[in-house]
């Protein structure tokens, strides 16, 4: 055998293997969005369901989803209510990510409704509610992260979230808000 034909046979080495990507700041950054979101979410539902931080409860908040359109003011206090304070306890702990975000997504979409467009900044304008609305959205499209209670469940498709679990569910999220704007007067 000659010299080039033993070149010539011989296999390429293999590559080096690329090192495995560090993504404890991934998962840093997307726990510290859940829980101050989730925390920020859930007390706000907590003042619709208790009337805690001030806030208005059943009573006060119904009789505000009365003026704004919605039929029976006190039972959509409580599905509001609810909403934001079981989804936003979803995103703090990252239990049920992609359904908790979807959750926060739709009563959001449903305060940028009532609450209008008529400016961007606060205090008349819509600029909370949206970003509230976008942090959960992403939080709902990427997931929890590494630092979640999903990823102790025995269900597969929450341990490792895919985009389209994250999409299905914000996809749900919206047509429930879609049909709960339609409910409005």
């Amino acid at each position: 055998m000659s010299s080039a034909t033993a070149t010539a046979t011989k296999t390429p080495a293999a590559a080096p293997a690329a090192p495995a990507a560090d993504t404890s700041s991934h998962d840093a950054g997307l726990l510290l969005l859940r829980v101050v979101l989730g925390l920020t979410v859930a007390a706000h539902g907590t003042q619709k369901l208790f009337g805690w931080f001030g806030g208005g409860g059943i009573s006060g908040t119904g009789q505000f989803f009365t003026a704004s359109g919605y039929p029976a003011g006190d039972a959509m206090a409580a599905l509001a209510g609810l909403t934001e304070t079981l989804g936003g306890l979803g995103l703090a702990l990252g239990l049920l990510t992609p359904l908790a975000g979807a959750a926060v997504t739709g009563t959001m979409i449903n305060a940028l409704a009532v609450h209008g467009a008529g400016a961007f900044f606060a205090p008349k304008g819509m600029e909370y509610e949206l970003l509230l609305a976008a942090a959960a959205a992403a939080l709902t499209l990427t997931g929890p992260g590494r630092h979640a209670v999903d990823r102790l469940l025995p269900v597969p498709a929450l341990r490792t979230h895919r985009l389209a679990l994250g999409a299905q569910a914000l996809a749900l999220g919206v047509l429930l808000a879609v049909v709960t704007l339609l409910v409005r007067a």
